[in-house]
């Protein structure tokens, strides 16, 4: 196959199954390999399916190779393929504990209520240095009630992520109550994978009582939103909650001010204001907010050129300080970052779209009419937190938002539409 590699995310269903049929101890080869297995899932066809299986069956302990399993096993349960779930469990057994994990989550989005599958999962709760999270997760949520006593002894685990999956899931599967206190209580942990991990517990558990709680978890908006959602839309079709319960909750996050997060961090003492503008560039957005808040309640005069500084030096190339500095320039008035607003709240990088929500939030602030024609604009975009969020920002600057027809088939905006 000459000039194979020359567009690898192009290939043809058949270039990507004879790539990945090629020999696994082929070192040429293993990266595109890897890289078919991730295409193939394109295709739902008998082909690709059977070459997908032929690369899980293929158990050359190579790790160029073992690499690639995991992938296939993968593609194999985002595709749904029940007559995989056999070559799938026997993976359970592997001494590859990422291909174990891989197979417990595939088990899980393909669904299954075989017996004796469940069981050779929940026995993989008895091996040392497992994925125990991905596997209670799965276990609770096909709802194999047998493997109850077995995920009970990870409740009280030390590593905080799998205690909060087997808190939700003893919930899921026994319906005791007196666990969901605990997984609440991992939403202000100090470490961060706890805190989103709680949220997604939350989700699984169906517990729409969180969505407070949820809100003001100090990690990224994304989350939030997400568990806000996938608790809410079910609840609401269900009669259990109103869009009037939660609205307010859900406009907070929009906004994300940082005083409606409940912080995790403290300082000992006031950074300085470098020191406070290099904390909008780490992963812990738990971080993130209370710098945020310090440099509002601490440098309010200073703040905007250090922000504007920061953002032409690397500010502009970094996804998460970049939604930050979007939202202080709102909050802090920064008339002066107009056009790096109206850029961001275009820009349609896919990193980035969580900076576009920030920019219409922020342009609300500035209160300029004239970001009226760059928001309306924003509205005709099918992504529902940037509709929402221009709404928001056209009623801050005075625009009726009711005469203008907005075009949304998703449900949180019409139920907004329906408010006004």
């Amino acid at each position: 196959m000459e000039n194979r590699f020359s567009g690898l995310f192009n290939l043809t269903e058949a270039q990507a199954i004879e790539i990945l049929d090629s020999p696994a101890d082929d070192s040429d080869e293993a990266s595109s390999r890897y890289i078919a297995a991730s295409h193939l899932v394109n295709f739902d066809t008998e082909a690709a399916i059977a070459s997908l299986m032929r690369a899980v069956g293929n158990t050359d302990s190579d790790l160029d190779n073992r690499i690639v399993r995991r992938k296939a096993v993968e593609s194999l349960g985002r595709l749904k393929v029940k007559a995989a779930l056999p070559i799938i469990k026997s993976c359970l057994s592997d001494e590859d504990n990422y291909l174990v994990e891989n197979a417990a989550w595939a088990i899980g989005e393909i669904g299954t209520e075989n017996a004796a599958t469940l069981e050779k999962l929940a026995e993989q709760l008895d091996r040392p240095d497992q994925s125990y999270r991905t596997i209670i997760h799965t276990l609770a949520g096909l709802g194999y009630k047998l493997a109850t006593d077995r995920i009970a002894k990870f409740t009280s685990d030390e590593r905080a992520p799998i205690a909060s999956a087997a808190l939700s899931a003893m919930y899921q599967l026994t319906g005791d109550k007196q666990v969901i206190p605990k997984v609440l209580g991992f939403l202000q942990s100090t470490n961060v994978n706890a805190r989103r991990g709680s949220i997604q517990d939350l989700i699984d558990a169906g517990y729409f009582r969180a969505i407070p709680n949820i809100a003001q978890c100090p990690v990224s908006m994304v989350f939030r939103l997400r568990g806000i959602r996938l608790l809410a839309e079910p609840a609401i079709a269900d009669g259990k909650l109103k869009f009037s319960q939660i609205q307010r909750t859900l406009e907070k996050v929009l906004r994300d001010h940082p005083k409606d997060v409940a912080l995790v961090h403290t300082y000992q003492q006031v950074p300085e204001i470098d020191g406070l503008v290099q904390e909008l560039y780490g992963t812990d957005f738990g971080r993130c907010y209370l710098g945020s808040l310090t440099l509002l309640e601490n440098y309010i005069d200073d703040a905007p050129a250090a922000l504007i500084e920061s953002y032409e030096k690397e500010g502009y190339n970094d996804y998460g300080a970049h939604y930050h500095i979007m939202r202080l320039f709102g909050w802090l008035k920064v008339s002066d970052a107009y056009e790096l607003l109206v850029t961001a709240l275009h820009n349609k990088a896919p990193q980035f779209q969580k900076s576009r929500v920030a920019a219409a939030i922020a342009l609300g602030e500035l209160g300029q009419t004239k970001a009226i024609r760059e928001l309306k604009t924003a509205l005709t975009v099918p992504i529902w937190d940037l509709q929402y969020a221009a709404i928001l920002a056209l009623e801050q600057l005075g625009e009726s938002v009711k005469a203008l027809n907005v075009d949304s088939t998703d449900w949180l905006v019409q139920e907004k539409l329906n408010s006004l």
